[in-house]
């Protein structure tokens, strides 16, 4: 499931519906500790997670993520120097090395990010990390990784400095560097869709208001070009839909653009698009049954769309959201 970490104003809304950090820690199932890190923006949290907060604070989704407009200025000045103190402790440590040389290495061996993940026991969001040069790793996790590129741990380190010594690293930092101003930036998940973007970098946007709160998707009616999420780089089926409905509740505005990565597998708590034909979709949030069979949940009415497991290669996975 996809990991989120972000600057929040999870505090705020709790202090202001009156419940305590550990009424929030017994509904998530969670530490007292974690509800902490969670509301200082330190520690990740999942897609069902993150609509479980919203739930439990009665607040749109989209009111949880720190802006630039509407958030206190201390708050986004205390994220930008937190992003800032960590980017510079990732320089000190190597990390940023240590991450290109994987990649570079991962890139020679034609294997994929969720290859190499799945090898050495990792979530993808964990290793993607870790390449991106933005997390530590331990002994074990080193070795597991190199066991995954299958070499030994010595080799690895070898092989990371002799790329280093080359200079054959520093475009990959650079680009990584980049990418994770995208991903750090204090306005959380909500992003301007300007134009200034060059064309490799963004991606078609389709979607208009269909029957009974479904979405039209007609992939030869493109409705704007945004900019492209990092995650999506390097997926060439990847595209984004207008949420333009109000079947998913007020979780988030009608003005949000879903994207979609249709190789991606769906899991509970994750949002998809779920095709009844070639060219209509119902927008669904994934829960699971008593018996481990996945459905999908719409709101006003509430509506429970059963998911077969024939009906797997319909369901989209939502993998980023612009509010």
């Amino acid at each position: 499931m996809e990991e989120i970490i972000f600057p929040n104003q999870i505090r705020m809304y709790r202090r202001l519906r009156g419940r305590s950090m550990q009424e929030l820690a017994d509904h998530l199932g969670v530490s007292l500790s974690a509800i902490s890190k969670i509301e200082k923006g330190y520690r990740r949290v999942d897609q069902e997670q993150l609509v479980r907060v919203a739930e439990f604070l009665d607040c749109p989704l989209q009111e949880l993520f720190v802006n630039e407009q509407n958030s206190q200025q201390e708050i986004v000045q205390a994220w930008r120097r937190e992003q800032e103190r960590r980017n510079k402790i990732n320089e000190k440590t190597g990390l940023k090395t240590l991450g290109a040389g994987l990649r570079q290495i991962r890139n020679e061996k034609n294997l994929t990010l969720i290859e190499v993940a799945e090898s050495a026991d990792m979530t993808l969001s964990v290793y993607h990390r870790i390449e991106m040069g933005q997390r530590e790793v331990s002994e074990k996790e080193y070795k597991n990784i190199a066991k995954a590129l299958n070499i030994s741990p010595e080799e690895l380190k070898s092989s990371i400095k002799t790329l280093e010594e080359k200079g054959m690293l520093d475009e990959i930092i650079q680009r990584n560097d980049a990418k994770y101003k995208l991903l750090s930036t204090p306005r959380g998940a909500i992003s301007s869709f300007g134009s200034s973007a060059p064309d490799g970098l963004k991606i078609s946007v389709y979607g208009v208001a269909g029957k009974d709160g479904n979405v039209i998707v007609d992939f030869e009616q493109e409705t704007k070009k945004v900019q492209r999420p990092a995650q999506l780089y390097n997926k060439k089926d990847a595209y984004a839909v207008n949420l333009c409905t109000r079947r998913l509740g007020s979780l988030l505005p009608t003005r949000s653009v879903l994207f979609v990565d249709p190789q991606d597998v769906v899991s509970v708590g994750d949002i998809a698009l779920y095709y009844i034909n070639e060219e209509e979709a119902k927008i669904v949030s994934i829960r699971e049954d008593d018996n481990g069979q996945l459905y999908g949940i719409r709101y006003n009415p509430d509506e429970k769309i059963e998911i077969g497991n024939d009906d797997l290669n319909k369901i989209h996975k939502v993998v980023a959201i612009y509010l």
